[in-house]
């Protein structure tokens, strides 16, 4: 069975692109448009990617993930602490790819408000499972790609601090900065955090 909405499933590589993604994001904000933004980083080959090719597919990623970001998320991806910024980066790819999204809100955050804070290769074995009786999409992957796929999203989880080295969650701490620039968009995407109800709570108030 097919599902109304289709699966967008193009993260099996860069993960998290922190360093880029700033210089990124200051560089938008001097020029205040993101088609400029593009050109400039291509013509100078900001980003120094090896090729041309691999250039465009850089910048169109990150361009594409921090486009999904209010103007507050970006002021505060540029001057927030490394968390904050970490935090802003994934909150973009959940914007990005609502198969990440769905995995955060339905896996992730689900194991962590029960204190099962180990995830595991057979948790996103089991999520990818049950999607892909409602996405032909994912059903059509190659055993190989579904494993990238999954290798590409558990680093992303590590460079965003969702996950450790080893695979635990790591219990999120919201600022009021972040909760603000956050609820100020969407509140639900506070669930994209591994933080609980109560915690969410506490700084909404």
């Amino acid at each position: 069975m097919s599902s109304l909405n289709t699966y967008k499933m193009s993260f099996t590589s860069g993960g998290l692109f922190f360093n880029e993604s700033i210089q990124v994001a200051e560089l938008y904000y001097e020029l205040g448009d993101w088609h400029q933004t593009k050109d400039r980083l291509l013509a100078g080959n900001l980003l120094q990617a090896r090729t041309a090719a691999s250039a465009k597919r850089r910048v169109w990623e990150i361009c594409t993930r921090l486009s999904s970001l209010t103007e507050h998320q970006i002021q505060l991806l540029i001057t927030g602490t490394r968390q904050e910024q970490q935090y802003l980066l994934w909150i973009a790819v959940c914007k990005q790819y609502v198969f990440i999204r769905d995995f955060m809100v339905e896996v992730v955050r689900e194991k962590y408000l029960r204190m099962d804070l180990e995830l595991s290769a057979s948790d996103y074995e089991f999520f990818f499972e049950n999607k892909a009786e409602w996405h032909e999409e994912l059903e059509r992957l190659k055993s190989s790609t579904r494993t990238r796929l999954r290798q590409a999203l558990f680093q992303i989880m590590r460079e965003a601090e969702i996950i450790s080295p080893e695979n635990m969650i790591i219990p999120g701490l919201l600022t009021k900065q972040l909760t603000r620039v956050l609820a100020g968009d969407d509140p639900s995407l506070l669930n994209l955090l591994p933080v609980s109800d109560m915690d969410i709570n506490v700084w909404l108030n």
